[in-house]
């Protein structure tokens, strides 16, 4: 899991003082950031080099958030499939869980414009950080499935 901490800005709020749910796609996006490194160390993006593509974002809003205080973003992969992986985020605030959200990016091919299998050397990255979504825990892989 990696975590991403982030000070609310006074543009991030509206007239009441919450963040505005348009901030969390952002914030969420920062947070993928490490995710990004697995594919492109440097984090040179050039449509040549860089192979992914967000194909679905989600959001699910459970309690406020406030401009007054910091909020924590944690990331981790919730599933992992032959072209495409899933990130999963939480935005926490005082202990409290605000927001939950997916993103599904895609191994892309920018040149062809077609989605490619998943490397089998990102996978295994990606595997060392892939939990439940519902509970943050590490996923447990099982022996003898169907998929080894």
């Amino acid at each position: 899991m990696f975590t991403t901490n982030i000070q609310p800005r006074f543009g991030d709020t509206d007239c009441l003082g919450h963040v505005n749910n348009t901030a969390l796609a952002l914030w969420f996006e920062t947070a993928r950031t490490s995710l990004l490194r697995i594919f492109v160390p440097d984090l040179n993006f050039k449509m040549e080099t860089f192979p992914l593509i967000i194909a679905h974002t989600d959001y699910d809003f459970v309690s406020e958030l406030f401009f007054q205080h910091e909020v924590e973003i944690r990331t981790w992969i919730s599933h992992i499939g032959n072209k495409s992986f899933t990130v999963y985020h939480q935005a926490w605030q005082n202990g409290q869980l605000c927001v939950k959200g997916t993103a599904v990016v895609v191994h892309y091919d920018f040149t062809t414009k077609q989605s490619t299998p998943l490397p089998a050397d990102k996978k295994k990255r990606l595997k060392e950080h892939l939990v439940s979504a519902e509970s943050p825990r590490p996923v447990k892989k099982k022996k003898g499935g169907a998929g080894e």
